[in-house]
């Protein structure tokens, strides 16, 4: 299973549907600034399985800030990241992560894309799909028992 991990967007609908037609993903993550975008991929994608969160940019937005999946056999939260302060310090999200028994924790916010793997837990930043000099994305990989997060320039 392929999953296309996009976040801060704003405005660039164009870089995510190339990363859809590149990566062909069966799941699609988008974690935020800008919500409207992923529901305008989502039109353009109407077979394809996403799941977003709002950001700090989504003003308004009602739905859920933190999201708690299962994909191909592993646990993700999904979140922007702003409420749990990820610009100063990764620590609350990933207790949280920890708490809620997740195999994968996924933000954005920052802008500059990371991969950890602590043997327990990958956390990933996919960067921001939306920036004009430097767009980047993440893809999550299940296959036979195996994750892989990976973080790729477009």
């Amino acid at each position: 299973m392929k999953i296309l991990v996009l976040s801060d967007s704003h405005g660039n609908v164009n870089n995510m549907v190339h990363c859809v037609e590149m990566v062909q993903p069966q799941h699609v993550l988008h974690l935020g600034d800008c919500i409207r975008d992923a529901e305008e991929l989502q039109r353009l994608f109407p077979d394809l399985s996403m799941t977003m969160v709002p950001g700090n940019c989504d003003w308004g937005r009602t739905e859920q800030g933190e999201v708690l999946l299962e994909l191909g056999g592993q646990r993700i939260l999904m979140m922007h990241g702003h409420t749990r302060s990820v610009k100063h310090t990764t620590m609350n999200a990933r207790y949280a992560a920890m708490e809620l028994g997740a195999d994968i924790l996924l933000f954005g916010h920052t802008h500059y894309s990371t991969v950890d793997y602590d043997g327990t837990l990958y956390t990933m930043n996919p960067g921001s799909i939306g920036d004009y000099h430097a767009p980047t994305y993440g893809v999550i990989t299940i296959e036979s028992g195996r994750t892989d997060c990976s973080v790729y320039r477009l």
